[in-house]
């Protein structure tokens, strides 16, 4: 653990309130300091939530760490199981209060509540919030299906003949990216193919719904970094399979389908024929050649960062220039995947080198999280937010699944369109200087709009200006200060956005390397021969 302004994920703790807050019937309990408790905030700010998330502290303060804290934990645990009644409760520590080492879980277990209890232990300085999900959805499953692990060796009990196949969503939580959406895409997706969902968990789900897991064919892991851990605790214990393919983008949704067929014999190649996603049309499309070739850093969780690098080569002729994680547990996805595109992975929760790695690669746009998109914008560089962490204006109020094809139109809405945006803003500036599109110009369709002529002193005053040259910090190789004309800095404009910055840093250096100390059109352009060559 480091100290940063600026963290991916939350200490372990935070991942099993997201499951609790995910689920009807639970109730978390968390032996925590003043201060710990911002649940309300993460939930009801960001997913805009009408409830409270069902979390209680114990909310020690420094006087009570000379008394009885244990006591403490034992009074809170038994008031909110009075108050709130829950069918299974989650006991567990923050951070801060890991360092007392009161054991909260034990001290819960040995109250004899009349509720499933779910002791936590979750090793908060060494581990983050998508392991603490990981953990505590498993250890609701295990417990809730502790009674009906079969012996070893069981064969599992075949399908009821004429019954349809059915399968188990497992992975989406409160606080994931999307995954309420996702769950309403991928329940079509499957009914469009003939099977029935069994039981979404954790979202959505109470502990009865966890008994029922065991019933389904075959559970689709979404969410590894939240369900691999359990779905593989399934397929040892009841032998049900996973479908890995997770589908993000039109390719992956293919495949996931595909899998879906290999496992229950189903023909699912009418649904991928009837398939509605208008993305393959308009990569294919003459409109979309600006597009191909443009250099893409992707960043997130392994899970959307993987989906997302396929997405981009594959679907919309990207090149992917970097990928990386701050999710340690998923790194070997991520490392398969930069080896499949000829990049160099990035496994790190240290934002600072997320920001290096996209100033010196400059991609034409960045893929990534909440804070990505504070890098790329004080970069220049437009991006998209694909993964967690996240801000409100990520967690739309309206249907915008990322998975299936449904979720491959909003993916395409959502990356192009910071492209798009970005070559409007080049086009006006480009044309900002023609007297119709300058700043101070009124509507040239109203007669009062034309613009004033300027007399010959006015024009000698502007040209003036123009020549007179502005300074600028050279490149680092010289350190130098260099000067550029106002009309050269107007030509530079002229440049797209996305290589304004090389070409000025070109420039300076040709500049510089000639004894230039001032940049007018002539060296602007004896600049762009010299390294067009």
């Amino acid at each position: 653990m480091q100290l940063s302004v600026w963290t991916y994920e939350g200490p372990p703790h935070i991942g099993a309130m997201r499951v609790a807050a995910s689920m009807e019937g639970v109730h978390c309990v968390l032996h925590a300091p003043q201060g710990d408790t911002y649940a309300d905030l993460l939930f009801t700010m960001i997913e805009r939530r009408n409830r409270r998330p069902p979390v209680t502290y114990t909310t020690f303060k420094a006087r009570d760490l000379g008394s009885d804290t244990a006591e403490l934990v034992k009074e809170t645990v038994r008031a909110a199981q009075s108050r709130f009644n829950p069918r299974l409760m989650l006991v567990g520590e923050s951070c801060t209060a890991e360092l007392i080492q009161d054991q909260a879980g034990a001290l819960a277990e040995s109250l004899g509540l009349p509720c499933t209890l779910v002791p936590l232990e979750l090793s908060a300085y060494s581990r983050q919030e998508s392991w603490g999900a990981s953990e505590t959805f498993y250890q609701v499953v295990r417990r809730v299906l502790a009674p009906q692990v079969p012996a070893p060796g069981t064969p599992r009990p075949a399908r009821v003949t004429g019954s349809r196949p059915s399968a188990n969503l497992l992975g989406p939580t409160a606080l994931g990216f999307h995954c309420r959406d996702d769950v309403t895409e991928v329940t079509r997706l499957l009914e469009s193919v003939g099977v029935e969902v069994n039981v979404v968990a954790p979202l959505g789900a109470d502990p009865e719904a966890i008994a029922r897991v065991p019933r389904a064919d075959f559970n689709c892991c979404l969410y590894p970094e939240v369900a691999l851990t359990t779905t593989a605790w399934l397929e040892r214990h009841f032998k049900q399979p996973q479908v890995r393919t997770v589908p993000i983008g039109v390719g992956a949704t293919r495949d996931f389908l595909r899998e879906i067929g290999a496992l229950t014999g189903i023909d699912v190649e009418p649904a991928i024929a009837a398939q509605g996603s208008r993305l393959p049309w308009y990569s294919r499309s003459v409109d979309s050649t600006y597009l191909t070739g443009k250099r893409v850093f992707i960043f997130g969780d392994g899970t959307h960062s993987v989906a997302a690098a396929r997405i981009a080569t594959e679907e919309l002729g990207f090149e992917v220039v970097g990928i990386g994680t701050y999710c340690r547990e998923m790194a070997r996805e991520v490392r398969a995947a930069a080896a499949l595109w000829g990049v160099e992975p990035l496994i790190t929760d240290d934002y600072l080198e997320v920001e290096a790695q996209v100033a010196e690669l400059r991609p034409e746009l960045v893929l990534g999280t909440q804070m990505e998109r504070h890098i790329a914008k004080r970069l220049g560089i437009p991006c998209a937010v694909i993964a967690a962490p996240f801000h409100v204006q990520d967690c739309p109020a309206r249907y915008a699944p990322q998975m299936g094809f449904e979720g491959a139109n909003v993916i395409f809405d959502t990356w192009v369109h910071p492209l798009m945006m970005g070559l409007e803003e080049h086009l006006l500036t480009m044309f900002r200087g023609d007297f119709e599109f300058h700043d101070a110009a009124a509507p040239s369709h109203l007669q009062h709009g034309t613009p004033e002529r300027l007399g010959p002193g006015d024009r000698d005053e502007a040209r003036a200006a123009r020549l007179t040259p502005r300074p600028t910090q050279g490149p680092e190789q010289g350190g130098a200060a260099v000067a550029w004309t106002l009309d050269a800095e107007r030509e530079l404009k002229r440049i797209p956005f996305f290589v304004r910055g090389k070409a000025r840093r070109n420039t300076e250096l040709f500049a510089q390397e000639r004894g230039i100390q001032t940049i007018d059109l002539e060296t602007l352009y004896d600049a762009k021969a010299h390294f067009g060559r």
